[in-house]
């Protein structure tokens, strides 16, 4: 979400235009729809707007083109361009002429959002660019990034040499803890800023369809290949592409890969013609790649490549100073994208979130938020609304788990299956004895649940 952006959305037809403008805004301060090119102008030239997004074509005499070249003479605004038609030549001359990018009709809404965010951003941090001189340490705290602990400070330095430079950028961490949000942050305080950010996930692909995916094919090439197809690598031109789970990729993968890196040259499977592409490569993996280049299971002439300068994002656990701002961060964006009133966590649920294991990082954190926020009717998120994962067994100082019950022993003296017991009597009263409901949030099948039940005589 970008808090401080305003987006004006241009359609002639009513209905589009304030549906997309209800779509946007839960991605930044204000949406404003209007219905004709001059309205439009109009605007534009007596408000700060962030991004217009507008169809190409417009009843009356003034049409998306016309607006473009208004926004951009006026200031520091991306324009979106929309068309019913893919091929169009104007709006490939417009992307030319300065619109940030162009969507095609039926519109997907999460892509507009997406473009709209990716667009929204750029020109927010320009504008603070401009005002204090610098970007400053607010740039590398978005969706998800933020903290104020050693670690994610010095992270945070480190993004600050980084960005300006083409310097390729390496990130290790386990799942959830935020590495795709990381390069965004490196590629949105680049040069590159105003080129396409490209991600791709190297894991989920066989070899074959990642060649294609990376590089493009032509016509024929395999069976299914119906036309030409621009590879990523092509479409971020001057841009940065973000390859996680690099240490997935298959070794012949690998060769082909450092070619193209090494050369700028890339040759589309089934094609002869080289293109010239100018990429910042942005990595990440949550293997431990010198083990791999070890086992003769990655390259190592590749790992010295991709890693210019490393970055080690610590699990969530490994920082815990960041969680309270974290989960307020994630509160607020939950509250905002479901109009809930939740306004804040009481004492003793922050205190439990802050002692979490978070075996999922910031992906789980995240989550969890987002489910207590939907399903509390509360003003303050308690205890009660804590998944039974997380409130009915946590680790206090000094080793004793304490119970939801209010029941406190040691470890030591606890066994296993008293802890399973307080969870499944815990989960079955949250929901109400509903035996399929408490299953899924347990984890476990219902039958498993049925058979547990029975053991324990509950």
């Amino acid at each position: 979400m970008i808090k401080d952006a305003v987006v004006l959305v241009v359609d002639d037809e009513r209905d589009h235009a304030d549906g997309m403008a209800e779509a946007l805004q839960k991605c930044c301060a204000k949406a404003i729809p209007v219905y004709t090119g001059r309205d439009a102008l109009e605007i534009i030239r007596a408000q700060d707007i962030d991004v217009v997004v507008t169809d190409l074509k417009l009843g009356g005499d003034i049409d998306g083109l016309e607006i473009l070249q208004e926004a951009r003479k006026l200031g520091r605004t991306e324009v979106i361009l929309i068309t019913a038609y893919a091929t169009i030549d104007t709006c490939k001359d417009a992307i030319r002429h300065g619109a940030y990018d162009y969507l095609v009709k039926p519109i997907n809404i999460d892509q507009l959002r997406s473009l709209v965010e990716q667009a929204a951003r750029q020109v927010v941090r320009v504008k603070r660019t401009s005002a204090q001189g610098r970007a400053d340490d607010e740039d590398f705290r978005f969706d998800g990034v933020r903290g104020n602990s050693p670690e994610t400070t010095g992270i945070f330095e480190v993004l600050r040499r980084v960005a300006p430079t083409n310097i390729s950028v390496l990130i290790e961490g386990e799942s959830g803890t935020g590495k795709e949000l990381l390069a965004r942050a490196i590629h949105d305080n680049s040069n590159r800023w105003n080129k396409r950010f490209v991600p791709i996930n190297c894991a989920g692909f066989t070899e074959t369809l990642l060649e294609s995916e990376l590089f493009g094919h032509v016509k024929g090439s395999f069976t299914g290949a119906a036309g030409d197809r621009k590879g990523l690598f092509e479409i971020a031109d001057k841009g940065t592409l973000f390859l996680d789970e690099i240490g997935d990729m298959p070794l012949n993968m690998q060769a082909k890969l450092l070619r193209v890196i090494e050369d700028g040259v890339v040759i589309p499977v089934g094609g002869n013609k080289p293109v010239i592409v100018d990429v910042r490569i942005i990595s990440a993996t949550n293997h431990d790649l010198t083990n791999l280049v070890e086992e003769k299971k990655f390259r190592q002439d590749l790992y010295f490549r991709i890693k210019g300068v490393s970055v080690s994002v610590p699990p969530l656990r490994q920082r815990r100073e960041d969680i309270p701002l974290l989960a307020d961060f994630f509160l607020k964006e939950a509250v905002c994208e479901t109009g809930s009133k939740v306004a804040s966590f009481t004492d003793a649920a922050a205190n439990i979130l802050a002692s979490y294991e978070w075996p999922g990082n910031i992906r789980q954190l995240r989550n969890v938020i987002r489910t207590m926020v939907v399903m509390s009717d509360r003003d303050k998120l308690d205890v009660q609304d804590l998944p039974p994962e997380i409130s009915c067994v946590r680790q206090l100082p000094g080793g004793s788990i304490s119970l939801t019950t209010g029941q406190a022993k040691s470890a030591s003296d606890m066994p296993l299956n008293e802890i399973e017991r307080q969870a499944i009597i815990d989960t079955l009263a949250k929901t109400g004895n509903n035996r399929e409901k408490a299953a899924k949030l347990l984890g476990i099948g219902e039958r498993t649940l049925y058979r547990k039940i029975k053991e324990y005589n509950l």
